[in-house]
């Protein structure tokens, strides 16, 4: 099931149809409220938020899903208005997995959609993996920084681990892309960029193992 919470009933209806008819169950809700009593009957695999809505707005309703035990870990797609460049950076901050900027093709929609659900496959052969005061557990989805948890959204903790997986080497901003979203859309690097930042912040000291290759992208460790 997806949630949609988008108060312009057009764009509502058009995503809403779009991801029907690529086979998705989606639930639409112009306001936090009727969004939140959903939430108590069903929690959904995957949640599509507006920024800007009447009343409680998505970035207060991201902080409110973020607080909920049961709800941190879904994943979140903000929609965010034209050049709202402030607005990209706090969603990621605050736990948004991914965002989209109006207006959006729907190709590109149901395509990033099918990014968040897609699981990546855990390496079966290195279920604990550790690069200085880092320890992933990827059986327990557990991240341990000097052995104190921590908490990332799917998005960084899927970038950690890839970055892990591949620790020592250089990752192209198109590399983690393509591997971590899912797809390649032209100018998205941004996207890499944010939540390498927000990655950094939350892992603190540890943060500076994580190695900007200028021009080229990412690594993480020697």
């Amino acid at each position: 099931m997806i949630y949609i919470v988008e108060d312009d009933a057009s764009i509502r209806e058009l995503e809403l149809y779009a991801l029907k008819s690529s086979g998705f169950s989606v639930e639409g809700f112009d306001s936090a409220q009727p969004f939140y009593a959903a939430l108590k009957k069903q929690l959904p695999e995957l949640i599509i938020l507006d920024i800007m809505l009447p009343g409680e707005d998505g970035l207060s309703i991201l902080k409110q899903l973020r607080m909920n035990q049961n709800t941190q870990t879904v994943p979140v797609m903000m929609i965010t208005a034209r050049g709202a460049e402030l607005d990209k950076v706090k969603g990621l901050d605050m736990g948004a997995d991914d965002y989209m900027t109006k207006p959006f093709g729907i190709m590109e929609l149901i395509s990033r959609v099918k990014a968040l659900l897609r699981r990546a496959v855990r390496p079966e052969e290195t279920p604990v993996m550790k690069c200085g005061p880092i320890e992933m557990d990827d059986s327990r989805h557990l991240i341990t920084v000097n052995g104190a948890p921590i908490t990332l959204t799917y998005k960084e903790y899927e970038l950690l681990k890839f970055l892990l997986v591949n620790q020592g080497i250089v990752l192209s901003r198109d590399k983690l892309m393509e591997r971590v979203w899912g797809y390649d859309f032209e100018g998205e690097s941004r996207t890499v960029d944010m939540h390498i930042k927000t990655l950094r912040q939350k892992l603190g000291e540890a943060g500076k193992l994580i190695v900007t290759i200028r021009n080229v992208g990412y690594k993480i460790g020697e």
